[in-house]
């Protein structure tokens, strides 16, 4: 039997914090993009976050986009360096950002992938895919509060 699908809080409230997906996958600059490729299968990320050695902080972000990209222009995995092809300084967003922020911050940078920060440092990434999933819920859920609660009026 299915599990039932996650409920998020009503849009005003629903944060990055209700859909991330912790732990991230991380990778280190100097790796190389075969390293990162193998990672991202065994992860099933579509992305991972690049840090800096020993903090731990963000310092880029490495997609499938870019691993395809560099595939089709002939590079070889096992030679390119991640710093190579990674995207330097994303935008972060943090565990209380709102969903509906986030939709924005992505739509307005084109990003289909957000590191999420935290007190502790990185604490987590979030997708396109997350975030519309909740904003979609969020909407099914205000429309059946509707149906059950119609306005009064002559």
């Amino acid at each position: 039997m299915a599990d039932a699908p996650a409920q998020h809080p009503a849009p005003s409230t629903a944060t990055v914090a209700d859909v991330m997906h912790p732990p991230v996958t991380t990778v280190a600059q100097n790796d190389h993009l075969a390293a990162a490729a193998y990672l991202m299968k065994r992860a099933g990320a579509t992305a991972l976050i690049v840090t800096q050695e020993p903090t731990g902080q963000p310092i880029g972000i490495l997609t499938e986009a870019d691993v395809s990209h560099a595939v089709a222009d002939g590079k070889n995995p096992n030679d390119v360096r991640i710093y190579q092809l990674m995207t330097a300084r994303p935008t972060v967003v943090n565990t209380m950002t709102s969903i509906r922020d986030a939709a924005k911050v992505m739509t307005n940078g084109r990003f289909r992938h957000l590191p999420v920060t935290g007190d502790t440092g990185l604490v987590g990434i979030v997708d396109i895919t997350d975030v519309c999933r909740a904003l979609l819920e969020t909407d099914v859920s205000e429309v059946a509060a509707a149906a059950e609660d119609p306005p009064s009026g002559p």
